[in-house]
């Protein structure tokens, strides 16, 4: 398989196909990352176009660093339109003084929910919800970024956070007693 720097010097070098390539390499995985932000296949397809053109487009300003690095820089493209989409076109609710409960109950295992079904649990959640919830958790970035990207005030986020994990694990023991039905 070709490695991630034999793709770039065949993009940078000018060879049209590499362009095909990358788009073919990465597109099921941006998908992916769009669908936990864009629970609609229409507002993905907007969003992950909008994305390419962006990494096509600024491929040359990109530095290599090793491995694994194109991946995650075509991630944060994807997480940040996503973000940027949902702030344009969804209603994003700010809720400044959230109490934090304690949580008593233990979290569930999503071992046994498969990734799809979790998919689009996540994509249930509120929009607020879950722009924390997949900044924290898949993008890891912390509390302070989050609220700085949402202009919110980082408490928020924490408590965004923590009531998405919330209802993100009831949702999964639903999931789990249904299927032992």
């Amino acid at each position: 398989m070709e490695t991630e720097l034999q793709l770039l010097e065949a993009i940078r070098s000018g060879e049209r196909e590499a362009l095909r390539r990358l788009y073919d390499r990465y597109s099921g995985y941006a998908m992916a990352i769009g669908l936990r932000y864009l629970p609609e296949g229409d507002e993905v397809r907007d969003v992950l176009q909008d994305s390419f053109v962006r990494i096509l487009t600024s491929i040359g300003q990109f530095n290599y660093h090793g491995e694994g690095s194109l991946k995650s820089w075509v991630s944060r493209i994807v997480s940040n339109r996503s973000v940027d989409y949902l702030r344009e076109h969804q209603r994003f609710m700010v809720v400044s003084d959230i109490p934090d409960e304690p949580d008593e109950q233990e979290e569930p295992d999503v071992g046994g929910v498969p990734p799809d079904v979790l998919t689009k649990m996540i994509g249930r959640l509120p929009v607020n919800y879950r722009m924390v919830l997949n900044l924290y958790v898949f993008e890891q970035r912390s509390h302070r970024e989050i609220a700085q990207l949402l202009d919110i005030k980082e408490s928020t986020s924490s408590s965004l956070f923590f009531r998405a994990k919330k209802m993100l694990a009831r949702m999964i023991k639903d999931y789990i007693n249904k299927q032992r039905i």
